[in-house]
This record gives C-alpha cells, sequence and structure tokens, in this order.
C-alpha cells in the first residue's frame, strides 16, 4: 500500500482486505478508491459477499433523495403526509457507493458525514475518486471520516482473498494503543480519527485471521493501510524503525546465571517501519515544497458563488420568486402537500407564500493570474523569459481549470499591460514574442495597475490572484521621480492598498541575494512570500499554484 498518487501492484489485494475489514467491522467508515476504473468491481464485489447490496449516491443528489422526505405522489392521492426513506436510510446494514467524488458539493459530504458520526444507520462508504488533478480530491469532511486511502492507478489484478474465519472477540496487544498514537504523531498526523481507525483495523484483521489476540502483525497491517497513506512529515528519527537490538551484556561468570538478549525491536518501531514501508519516495520534497497531499481546493481555481440561472444544482430554499429568482414548482408542492387536509379538500392544491421554493445553484467564478513583472536592469530578459514559460504553463491548464492570464511588465516610468486577460495560448505567445526591458524600477506603478486590473476583474465577477516578480528595490516613484526614499514609500503605499483590497496574491523575489524589502512588501500585500532567485518557469510556476492552493 501506497499514498495516494504513488500505487502498488499489491495495491488492489490491500483494497480487498480493507474491504473485508470493513465487512467485519463498518465503524471504519469505508474507502477511498483513486483510479483503476476496470478493479474496482473486485472491491465492490468483496462488500457485496459481506455486506449485501450497495446504492449509489449521484453527484448531484436532493437533499430529499438523500435525507429523506415527503413522497410527493403518494401524498396528493392519499391526502396525507406519506414520507419516504432517503438512500442513507435505505443503505442501514450496507454501504454506499460514490461515484466521482471528487466533485461532491460540501453539502452532501457533511449530511453524508453526519450519518457516519451518528451511526443510526450503519454503513460502509465506497468513494470513487476521478480526479484528474493531483489536489481534485473529494471533501476533507468525508476522507476524514474514511480509514482507508488507496490508490488503484497502477495496480493489476491479482488473486482474490481466501475465504477466513472470523473470530468473535479479541483483546488488544499491550501498550498498542500507545504505539499507533506515537507512530501516528511521527508521521505528523494530527487528526485523532487516524490511531482510533488504525486500532479498529487492527482488531478486525485480528478477527479476520481468526485470532482472539491482536498480533504485532495485526498492528503493522493497520499502520500500513490507514496511517501511511495520511502521514504529512518523515519522522526526525527513522533509523529507529528495525534497527538491530544492541550486543547483550557479558555474562557474570560467578552467578552461574546466563543472561538472555531479547531480539523483538520495540512494538512502535515495528508499526512504524511498517507505515515507512509504504510512504512514497518523494514525500520529503512535498513537504519541502509546502504541499499537502489531502488539499480540498485545486489549484487556481475560483470562488464558489451562488446564483439562481447556471450551475451546479442547490437544494431549493424558501423564497418568493422575481428578480431572476425562479421557482422550483417540484419543491413547492412538496412543502405544500403535507398542510392540505388542514387547508381543506377543494379538489385544487392550496399553496400559500410560505410554500414557495426558489432554484439555487453553484458555479465557480473564473479565475485570473495577473504577472506583474519588474522588466528593469540588466537581467530583464531573463525574468521576462522566465514568466512567459510560467504563463505558457498556466495558460495550458486553463481549459481546465477555468482560468485566465495577464502579464503586465514595468520598467522605465511606468507599467504596461503587455497581455491583457486571455486564454489564447497563441495570443499569449504572439504577445510575449518580443518584450521591452531596461531601465528603472517603478514597483508602485506596476502594483497599482496589477491591483487596477484585479479591481476590475473582480468586478466583472472572476476572481483575480497577482504574481509579483521582482527584487522589491523600488527607485522610482509614482510620479516618474527618482528619489528612492519617495520610490521606495510609494511601492510600500501600493503593497498596502492591495493588502487592503484583499486580493489574493503571491511575492516572488527574484533578486540573487533576497534581502528583507521584498518580505516587508510581502506583508503589507498580505501576499505569501517566495525567493526563487534562480527559478526556472517550471520552479516558478510550481511555486506559484502551491501559493494559489495555500
Amino acid at each position: 500500500m501506497t499514498a495516494p498518487g504513488v500505487a502498488a501492484p499489491d495495491a488492489l489485494h490491500d483494497a480487498l482486505t480493507a474491504a473485508r475489514l470493513c465487512t467485519i467491522d463498518p465503524r471504519l467508515g469505508g474507502i477511498v478508491l483513486k483510479g483503476g476504473e476496470m478493479l474496482r468491481e473486485a472491491v465492490l464485489a468483496e462488500l457485496r459477499s459481506g455486506l449485501g447490496p450497495e446504492r449509489r449516491i449521484p453527484v448531484n443528489v436532493d437533499d430529499d433523495r438523500l435525507l429523506g422526505g415527503i413522497d410527493l405522489t403518494a401524498t396528493l392521492a392519499a391526502g396525507r403526509p406519506v414520507r419516504r426513506e432517503g438512500l442513507l436510510a435505505e443503505a442501514a446494514g450496507g454501504f454506499v457507493v460514490l461515484p466521482m467524488a471528487e466533485r461532491l458539493s460540501e453539502a452532501v459530504a457533511g449530511h453524508i458525514a453526519a450519518a457516519i458520526d451518528t451511526g443510526d444507520a450503519r454503513f460502509v462508504t465506497v468513494a470513487f475518486d476521478d480526479g484528474v488533478e493531483a489536489d481534485a480530491r473529494p471533501p476533507a469532511a468525508l476522507m476524514e471520516r474514511l480509514a482507508f486511502h488507496i490508490d488503484l492507478t497502477e495496480a493489476r489484478l491479482g488473486a482474490a482473498l481466501s475465504p477466513t474465519t472470523v473470530a468473535d472477540r479479541v483483546e488488544d496487544a499491550p501498550g498498542a494503543i500507545d504505539a499507533l498514537v506515537t507512530t501516528a504523531a511521527a508521521l505528523g498526523i494530527a487528526s485523532a480519527r487516524a490511531p482510533r481507525f488504525a486500532l479498529l483495523a487492527a482488531r478486525a484483521a485480528a478477527r479476520m485471521n481468526g485470532r482472539t489476540q491482536v498480533t504485532d502483525a495485526d498492528l503493522a497491517l493497520a499502520a500500513l493501510l490507514v496511517l501511511a497513506p495520511r502521514a504529512t512529515q518523515w519522522p526526525t528519527e527513522p533509523e529507529t524503525a528495525g534497527e538491530a537490538p544492541p550486543p547483550p551484556p557479558d555474562q557474570d561468570q560467578g552467578d552461574g546465571q546466563e543472561e538472555t538478549a531479547t531480539d523483538t525491536p520495540p512494538l512502535d518501531d515495528l508499526i512504524l517501519a511498517a507505515a515507512l514501508a509504504a510512504l512514497p519516495p518523494d514525500l520529503l520534497a512535498q513537504v519541502a515544497a509546502g504541499k499537502s497531499r489531502q488539499r480540498a481546493r485545486a489549484n487556481g481555481a475560483g470562488e464558489r458563488r451562488l446564483g439562481h440561472a447556471r450551475g451546479r444544482p442547490l437544494a431549493a430554499r424558501a423564497g418568493m420568486p422575481g428578480g431572476g429568482k425562479r421557482l422550483s414548482l417540484i419543491d413547492t408542492l412538496r412543502a405544500a402537500a403535507p398542510w392540505q387536509r388542514l387547508r381543506g379538500r377543494s379538489g385544487r392544491v392550496m399553496i400559500r407564500r410560505d410554500d414557495l421554493r426558489i432554484r439555487r445553484f453553484e458555479a465557480r467564478a473564473e479565475a485570473l493570474t495577473i504577472f506583474a513583472v519588474d522588466a528593469s536592469g540588466s537581467s530583464a530578459l531573463a525574468r521576462l523569459a522566465e514568466a512567459k514559460g510560467a504563463v505558457e504553463l498556466l495558460l495550458a491548464e486553463a481549459y481546465v481549470k477555468r482560468a485566465e492570464v495577464a502579464l503586465i511588465a514595468f520598467r522605465g516610468t511606468g507599467a504596461e499591460t503587455l497581455l491583457p486577460p486571455t486564454r489564447s495560448l497563441t495570443r499569449a505567445r504572439r504577445s510575449l514574442a518580443d518584450l521591452p526591458g531596461g531601465g528603472g524600477t517603478p514597483l508602485a506603478a506596476g502594483l497599482n495597475a496589477a491591483r487596477e486590473l484585479a479591481e476590475s476583474a473582480r468586478a466583472r465577477g472572476r476572481t483575480p490572484f497577482i504574481v509579483v516578480l521582482t527584487d522589491g528595490r523600488a527607485n522610482i516613484a509614482a510620479d516618474g521621480g527618482t528619489v528612492r526614499a519617495i520610490a521606495e514609500s510609494d511601492a510600500a503605499s501600493a503593497a498596502r492598498a492591495i493588502g487592503v483590497a484583499g486580493i489574493a496574491a503571491a511575492f516572488v523575489d527574484i533578486s540573487a541575494r533576497p534581502r528583507p524589502e521584498g518580505a516587508m512588501l510581502a506583508a503589507a500585500m498580505r501576499a505569501r512570500y517566495l525567493a526563487l532567485p534562480r527559478a526556472d518557469a517550471g520552479v516558478m510556476h510550481a511555486a506559484i499554484s502551491a501559493a494559489q492552493a495555500a
């Protein structure tokens, strides 16, 4: 088993094992399966053999179908309220399947999470993670409550699990809880659910193998399946796991007693070693870059906004139609149906103002990344070349993320918008082909131009993100003067204006030796500060993407 994104050939065996553990103890919550579309059926078959048929929950499910509510047709026919069960209640004792779980709304994920927490209708959840982007994951509230996260992307079809005899009860090994908690802390896992899931998985593993007591092997399996996929750091002292025990002390020849040395390392080390075996080899690089493997938001995505015209349908709410708000007829009838007997039987459905429901939709605003590039000095051409490469990399993702890119260059005594907001890669390359360079550094003018463009984009419903590439050393004031003190003061004022406007930003310090000026301007902008003195286009693109997702 490996962390998400690093699939192992035996990942299918791990998924089948996780499915059987869930059938033994549904308190484990369920499984997140990434990739492996052709292999998922084997996992579902394992769950069906232990839990029965499943219920599938579509991404656009409404609250009434998910949680239960009034059956409108039966209610109108019977003249009395007739309720129907929701999908979660129908799944009691079985399991639910969530196709395209990365597209679930926070509201639907919250309802499922609440049902898992209450345990009134216990069921196992299988979430299919079909996100193409590395950071497009199912909602965090759902991921937190499912014990197993398994990547089947490169898994191979293998042999099925052999039948086993399930024991009725098991006892914990001495020190098991302390060892799991210690291992979770060493791996940087802050959630208290993780060691609890690991303990439940170890107990289920013991029962699956017909044992009456949890063994070291059961704890190691739990660490491999539950703790390793949640790791966010490499343990500070991994060398302690699996080390050879110290040599036995010299025997005392006088007492005739022979000392016995133990060959078994501490339980903490055994569990940690099992978890380390499943960690991805690039975990240290991910941590050093400050990237989380469990981001709930895709890089560069726009804000979620409610509307009444188009987007992803949401549950209807009480309200009056008009002003762009449209009536939801079915939901209105459903709200009025239970009250018809009290309102009198006149052969017509009596609807009052309180019954009216309006449609709601959720849409993502388009995102706009604005590059404000320092084009002054002898190294301007190199900096603009890096910006050009980063712009082209971001444009390649624009069609997926609904993002636009703009470029502002500041040099001499002012700033110029070289590339207005666009998704056209051809237009971008044509505009970036011949960029001017040299002259002074009118940093204030560049920051003001970026802020004005961002505010204009926000007024049109877009989500702006400013990326400033400079060394932070302003020498041209906002009015074109050459007094350095005034230039620095104007730059600080322009930076504060961006921070006050609440525009998300990143400040990329491209000077050979970063100085405090850049960090101070970034703080005034309330922006992420990135010191990248020798960054190429790829490094710059990765750093900017990480800053946007932070």
